[in-house]
C-alpha cells in the first residue's frame, strides 16, 4: 500500500482547496520544498504533487520546484495540473518524475491519452475526477456528460500505468473517500488504482488496504490540519 502525501503548489506555496475551488483555499506557511523534506524525513517514498498554476495556465509553471524535490529527496513523484501537450510530459520525465498525470486533456481528447501512453510507456497516470458519477474537467469547473465508468471502459486498453480516482464532493472535506465508487473503478481498471479525496483518518487508510487492485491512497488536508499524524501514517506505508 503506497501512501501519497499531497502537495498542491500555488504561487510557490503549499495550498489546499476545498472541492477544487480556488476561492476556498488555505495557504500554509511552508514552501513545497520544506514540505517535501518533511515527508522524506518521516520515511515517505511517494509524493503526489498538483501544480495549480499549471492547471490554470496549461504550462509547466513550477518545473524548477518539482526538479528540486525530485533531485534533493529522491522521492517517487507523480505530478498533475494542466498537462495538455507531450512537450510538458517530456519536461517532467526529463527532471525525473515517476508518473505524469493526465486529466482534462485526456478526457477531452482520448487520442492524446493513447499517443502519450505509446510514446511514454509506464509513465502515464490517468486522473479521473468525478462528481455524482460523471467526470469533471478544467479544474473541476466543467462537468462533462461522460459517465466515469463508461469513459474508463473506452480507454482501458490504452496502456495507462496508474489510475487516480478522486471524488470531488469529498475532496478537502475530510469525510472519508467514496469507497463504493472507488471499488467499482478498481474492479474494471486494467491498471492499479490510487484513491483520492476526503481521507480523514487512519481508519480510511486501513480500509483502503483491503481493497483489490488499489495501489495506494492520497492524503492531503488531513495532514496539514493535523488530523493525521505523519508518524501514524508512515506506519501504514508498506
Amino acid at each position: 500500500m503506497k501512501i501519497f502525501p499531497a502537495i498542491d503548489i500555488k504561487d510557490k506555496k503549499c495550498v489546499r482547496l476545498v472541492k477544487g475551488d480556488f476561492d476556498n483555499k488555505t495557504v500554509y506557511e511552508i514552501s513545497p520544498i520544506e514540505q517535501a523534506s518533511k515527508f522524506k524525513d518521516h520515511g515517505f517514498e511517494n509524493l503526489h504533487i498538483v501544480d495549480l498554476d499549471g492547471a490554470l495556465t496549461g504550462e509547466t509553471v513550477n518545473l524548477d520546484i518539482i526538479q528540486d524535490i525530485v533531485t534533493k529527496f529522491n522521492l517517487k513523484v507523480e505530478i498533475g495540473g494542466g498537462i495538455r501537450k507531450q512537450d510538458s510530459i517530456l519536461k517532467y520525465i526529463d527532471v525525473g518524475v515517476e508518473k505524469v498525470i493526465l486529466g482534462s486533456a485526456a478526457i477531452k481528447d482520448k487520442n492524446f491519452l493513447k499517443e502519450s501512453c505509446e510514446k511514454f510507456p509506464d509513465k502515464i497516470a490517468l486522473g479521473l475526477d468525478a462528481k455524482d458519477g460523471y467526470l469533471s474537467v478544467s479544474g473541476w469547473k466543467e462537468n462533462s456528460n461522460q459517465l466515469t465508468l463508461d469513459y474508463l471502459k473506452e480507454v482501458n486498453d490504452y496502456g495507462v500505468s496508474r489510475l487516480i480516482f478522486t471524488d470531488i464532493n469529498r475532496d478537502g472535506m475530510k469525510q472519508s473517500p467514496n469507497f463504493n465508487e472507488s471499488l467499482k473503478i478498481a474492479e474494471i481498471s486494467n491498471c492499479p488504482v490510487i484513491i483520492s479525496g476526503g481521507v480523514s483518518s487512519i481508519d480510511d487508510i486501513k480500509k483502503a488496504k483491503n481493497l483489490k487492485n488499489v495501489e495506494g491512497i492520497i492524503v492531503g488536508k488531513a495532514i496539514y490540519d493535523g488530523d493525521i499524524k505523519l508518524e501514524e501514517l508512515v506506519k501504514e506505508h508498506a
